[in-house]
């Protein structure tokens, strides 16, 4: 009987070593399975994904600049002759057609006579020729005629041709020997110094306050586009008065949309690309302005269509044209898979920080991947941040 108890109980131990020995292999095989797993996901590419929101996207001007005169002339002599005569200073108010600026015309002038005295002399030239030619018709002498006919000709053409160099010089002269104003103004500089030439900046610069101020904005042509910025467009400009605290808010108006030359920029790929560039001139007109306060221009326009919107970091382009990446995702045992997928998407707009896409294969619950810590390719393994 005891060796019968005895017995079984050592069967119990046995069986009961059996399944502890069993269930330590199935834990330690689940273990290094989920390691396994780990360690493979640990290798795997990190990515930052977002979800896309529905809706249009915000295109933002903002600039700023140095209010100037709208009617502003830089005047100067491309003569190049020497100052005789100042008759204003800075600051001085003056009314169009009052001279500012004398110039030596000596030169000029006595070049204009030498050539009037030369006008003379083929004028009595061509009496000499026609008196040959009438000499000559008396005589008979048709050969000596028909050189003389000739020859009046060949004088009054360059009769003809002196005249319009005098004419010139003449508008030359007139143009030249001083500087008016040309319009009611007050004159803001005088860089003319007598005794001497121009030294390349303007004689004189006048303006005329009361039309208003102009201020300059480069801006994107595609930006300029998005926003639907026109002629004779009223937009806000904050003004910094230099003796007042808070920021005045003055109404200007767009009345010139002009080309310039284009910006350079580095793309993504760090290639150089050219960027078309516009400046718009917005006047301003207010009393309590008197040039060179620094203003502020913010204007704020949605998109004219809706779409989805994602990051432009999410949005990469190839030979077949834009597309983005998405998480498609795979549920197993030991967890979560996360597969990349590439989504073709159309870019209806963008700013410089959102696209603007339409596509049927991007939804609003999509996780589209703006950021990954390795290259990726369509059907790559990749774990979430």
């Amino acid at each position: 009987m005891g060796t019968e108890q005895h017995e079984e109980l050592g069967q119990r131990r046995r069986k009961r070593s059996i399944q502890i020995v069993f269930g330590l292999f199935i834990g330690l095989l689940l273990f290094f399975t989920l390691f396994s797993n780990t360690l493979q996901s640990m290798a795997l590419p990190k990515v930052k994904t977002e979800k896309p929101t529905v809706g249009s996207i915000e295109h933002r001007l903002e600039g700023s600049g140095i209010l100037r005169p709208l009617a502003e002339a830089k005047l100067t002599n491309p003569a190049g002759w020497k100052v005789t005569a100042i008759a204003v200073k800075e600051g001085d108010i003056v009314n169009k057609g009052q001279p500012l600026v004398a110039y030596d015309s000596k030169t000029a002038e006595r070049e204009l006579q030498d050539e009037l005295a030369q006008l003379e002399k083929q004028k009595i030239e061509l009496q000499n020729v026609q008196d040959q030619y009438v000499a000559s018709a008396t005589e008979g002498d048709a050969a000596k005629s028909r050189r003389a006919g000739r020859d009046i000709e060949t004088r009054k053409i360059d009769l003809g041709v002196q005249e319009r160099k005098i004419n010139e010089l003449m508008g030359r002269l007139a143009n030249h020997k001083q500087i008016a104003a040309p319009f009611d103004g007050i004159v803001t500089k005088v860089n003319a110094v007598e005794g001497l030439a121009s030294a390349g900046e303007p004689d004189v610069v006048m303006t005329n306050n009361s039309r208003g101020y102009r201020l300059e904005l480069p801006v994107d042509a595609s930006l300029l586009s998005s926003l639907g910025i026109a002629m004779e467009e009223k937009v806000q400009v904050e003004v910094r008065m230099p003796s007042d605290l808070q920021p005045k808010i003055v109404e200007g108006t767009v009345y010139e949309i002009a080309d310039t030359e284009p910006r350079t920029d580095s793309s993504s790929a760090g290639k150089q690309e050219t960027v078309a560039q516009k400046t718009v001139r917005v006047k301003v007109a207010d009393p309590g302005l008197k040039g060179g306060e620094q203003a502020f221009v913010k204007l704020t326009k949605p998109s004219r269509r809706e779409g989805r919107i994602v990051s432009n970091e999410a949005v990469h382009s190839d030979r077949e044209g834009k597309f983005v990446y998405k998480i498609e995702e795979r549920r197993g045992a030991l967890g979560n898979v996360f597969i990349v997928r590439k989504a073709r998407v159309q870019a209806m707009d963008s700013n410089d920080k959102d696209t603007l896409i339409e596509s049927s294969v991007v939804h609003v619950h999509d996780l589209i991947i703006v950021e990954s810590s390795e290259p990726l390719q369509e059907g790559n393994r990749v774990r979430l941040e």
